[in-house]
């Protein structure tokens, strides 16, 4: 059996670079990027450079061809984080993705699956750390800055395009993963004796085995509708963890998605450590 043809956007990034060992085991992979080098300088194999910003998308359309489902890793950065630059910047990332997915859905692409981000749902992580609101699911969307606002409207982008209304009808299948903390530094990174950002580095933790497949069941899934029937979906990319403010139930009952990796188990000597920093235990 042939296997799935894949297209990977902004494939030289660190999202992507979690996730490539595992995709290229299972996909016929094209590889997309503006550089071929990943943020260490290192050459990633297989890239082709693409400019995804041009909308003029017969530039690029060539590489969507044929493919049966895209993962949107794609992402333009200003290093000057000024709000005026910063919110420019995010404006053109949705451009970014307004591109990508158009152009998937005039090459009848079945899926697209986006690397969005838990920072769609900031405004409500201080509440929910604090015991105020007990869990944040994937229908709360608010946040208090630009980047977490623009993967809202990212996601909305998402969600346009999987009711067909604008679009002749025909769907593009999507599910948008709000991604946590794909790192395995966050924990060891917070003050001895912090407790509260140590909580929310183990609350946001996903291991690269459990991030790999919750991207690969995304694309793989037969049927991701929702309620009203709409292929649309929005999960959160955490590993099963007990100290956790998001809520992954969504993405287990979908797409059967079963972490194998929990943070308390993953850092339980960090964890002992600040305890004692913080004179408990």
């Amino acid at each position: 059996m042939p296997k799935r043809k894949v297209v990977v956007t902004g494939a030289s990034g660190t999202i992507a670079g979690v996730l490539l060992p595992a995709l290229r085991e299972r996909y016929d992979l094209t590889l997309l990027d503006t550089r071929n080098t990943d943020t260490d300088g290192k050459e990633v194999e297989g890239i082709q450079i693409a400019d995804l910003m041009n909308k003029d998308r017969d530039n690029y359309r060539r590489h969507f061809t044929g493919a049966d489902a895209v993962l949107h890793c794609a992402y333009y950065r200003i290093h000057d984080q000024g709000d005026d630059i910063y919110f420019s910047s995010e404006l053109a990332n949705l451009q970014l993705a307004y591109n990508v997915y158009q152009v998937a859905w005039e090459e009848r692409v079945r899926r697209l699956v986006a690397a969005s981000t838990n920072h769609a749902a900031d405004f409500y992580e201080n509440y929910a750390l604090d015991g105020r609101v007990p869990m944040i699911t994937p229908d709360m969307n608010a946040s208090d800055n630009w980047y977490g606002w623009a993967k809202i409207a990212f996601e909305q982008i998402g969600q346009v395009f999987a009711s067909g209304i604008t679009h002749a009808g025909r769907p593009l299948e999507n599910v948008q993963i709000r991604i946590g903390g794909p790192r395995e530094t966050d924990v060891a990174a917070a003050s001895l004796g912090d407790l509260r950002r140590m909580r929310r580095a183990l609350a946001v933790y996903i291991s690269q085995r459990d991030m790999s497949q919750l991207f690969i069941k995304s694309i793989e899934t037969e049927d991701i509708r929702d309620e009203l029937g709409v292929p649309f979906q929005i999960f959160y990319g955490i590993s099963a963890n007990p100290h956790a403010i998001w809520s992954i139930a969504n993405a287990r009952r979908v797409i059967g998605y079963a972490p194998e990796d929990n943070s308390e188990e993953r850092f339980f000597d960090l964890i002992q450590a600040h305890m004692r920093a913080a004179g408990i235990g």
